[in-house]
């Protein structure tokens, strides 16, 4: 069984002057239970289900990431479509052993950098809000949003120029580069 919780996003003050911090409103939540365990899923269950993952990983919802990856485990959902494969010496990411190659040579990353760089290559030609990357792949939208941009920048250094991997979509936010090689190696 997986219960999947959606609340709003809490509201945000208009005034940044303002000395007395907004009183905090009650957002409106929905919970929405599924039975993974009676059998094979109806067409509309399965379509709800996606649905629901599309707006958890749109970062419209929030959605416990225990709950998220084991209903997404039960239900087989798709996975989204990953970059075309890279010529020689591209960059390869092992998701069995959370590795990333860089033709031969092995790129060392903090969890977070792997986390960021896998939800990038995973989602190709979609831009990302900060507060979607911090909901997605921090797990939470409590810090401040120049967080990313931090792991962005220590991600483009580790790579070097000559490497493109992600591009800054200015007002917006970020997206996988177009022109990133990429591979997602789920076997390795």
């Amino acid at each position: 069984m997986s219960v999947v919780a959606l609340t709003t996003r809490p509201a945000r003050s208009g005034r940044p002057d303002r000395a007395v911090p907004p009183r905090p409103r009650t957002a409106p939540t929905v919970t929405i239970t599924l039975d993974l365990g009676s059998g094979p899923l109806t067409p509309g269950l399965a379509r709800l289900a996606e649905l629901l993952d599309e707006l958890a990983a749109s970062g419209e919802a929030v959605v416990g990431p225990d709950e998220h990856r084991a209903a997404r485990t039960v239900l087989g959902l798709r996975r989204p479509a990953t970059a075309p494969p890279p010529a020689a010496g591209g960059l390869r990411i092992l998701t069995g052993t959370r590795r990333v190659r860089l033709g031969d040579t092995e790129i060392t990353l903090t969890r977070i950098e792997y986390d960021l760089l896998l939800f990038l290559a995973e989602r190709p030609r979609r831009v990302f809000t900060r507060l979607q990357l911090l909901a997605n792949v921090w797990g939470y939208e409590h810090a401040v949003a120049r967080t990313v941009d931090v792991h962005v920048r220590r991600l483009r250094a580790k790579f070097g120029p000559d490497t493109p991997l992600v591009t800054t979509v200015y007002g917006v936010g970020y997206r996988l580069a177009d022109d990133a090689a990429i591979t997602v190696d789920r076997d390795a």
